[in-house]
């Protein structure tokens, strides 16, 4: 029976039933809260259900409720966000680490949420992704930068090798030796990396799609080949693909069926094997 699994379903529920500790990665790129629709929304304060303390030492649904009321359209997109992070930090093994990438729009109030929710001493990294296409705006400075924030489950044990990862060529060669640009540097917390090509050949149709790059980076950094990988919002299946490729194995979720007909195009193409749960 293969290790790795294609949950076809609402997210919420799959990781419910999902074993505590059971993943070492977890990389998600939930969909961009971008309507801002302003709308009045009524949500009651709850008892914490895991009675962790958060930021300042808080209790952590104090700083959700502290935050969520700052923004009502924020409010709406959290409340469905929310407890969906909540079974992230459950499903994370003591050396795992969650990758949540958002944009501009969200990033800033998710970061207030997740020191919260993890612990602020579990802050890693905010990796700032960089790229140069698509449209260009007269009226203020063009937004090109997504933001994954880093998040580890202990501080004092998780796992992370950047001896694994991709080396990059350096913006000045000139200023270090033959050998090391041979070798390449490793990459910092901002990365330079196209989006996905229209015409080229990793592209898939789907239109959120990320370039394999990026997720290699990550998964070469933050996992072991033989560790587990989850994505709740698959979309074209890059963490699967890329997890194969680099021998992981992966758990992708996702309730949209022209992101299930993409996935299983996509991983039947690199020969994975996996099993399709409903």
């Amino acid at each position: 029976m293969s290790k790795n699994q294609l949950f076809v379903g609402d997210n919420l529920a799959i990781l419910k039933a999902l074993p505590t500790s059971g993943f070492q990665l977890i990389y998600i790129d939930p969909p961009f809260n971008t309507g801002r629709m302003q709308e009045r929304t009524n949500r009651s304060s709850r008892q914490s259900e895991t009675g962790r303390l958060g930021f300042q030492g808080k209790l952590y649904e104090q700083i959700v409720q502290s935050v969520l009321s700052y923004d009502d359209a924020f409010a709406d997109y959290w409340a469905f966000l929310e407890p969906r992070l909540e079974e992230a930090w459950r499903l994370l093994n003591h050396t795992g680490t969650l990758y949540l990438h958002l944009d501009y729009r969200e990033v800033h109030y998710a970061k207030v949420l997740l020191d919260a929710l993890f612990g602020r001493e579990c802050f890693l990294n905010e990796i700032i992704w960089a790229y140069d296409y698509g449209g260009k705006s007269k009226s203020r400075w063009p937004a090109k930068h997504d933001t994954i924030l880093v998040y580890v489950k202990d501080p004092k044990s998780y796992y992370f090798n950047n001896e694994e990862v991709d080396r990059e060529p350096y913006m000045a060669p000139g200023l270090v030796t033959k050998e090391k640009v041979e070798r390449g540097k490793l990459p910092t917390d901002v990365w330079w990396h196209t989006i996905v090509s229209p015409t080229g050949k990793e592209k898939t149709g789907y239109p959120t799609q990320k370039p394999e790059g990026v997720l290699r980076r990550i998964i070469q950094a933050s996992s072991k080949p033989g560790d587990t990988v989850l994505d709740f919002f698959a979309g074209s299946g890059t963490t699967g693909a890329v997890a194969h490729k680099l021998h992981r194995h992966f758990t992708l979720v996702d309730q949209n069926q022209e992101a299930i007909e993409v996935i299983t195009k996509r991983l039947d193409a690199i020969g994975a094997s996996y099993q399709v749960l409903r």
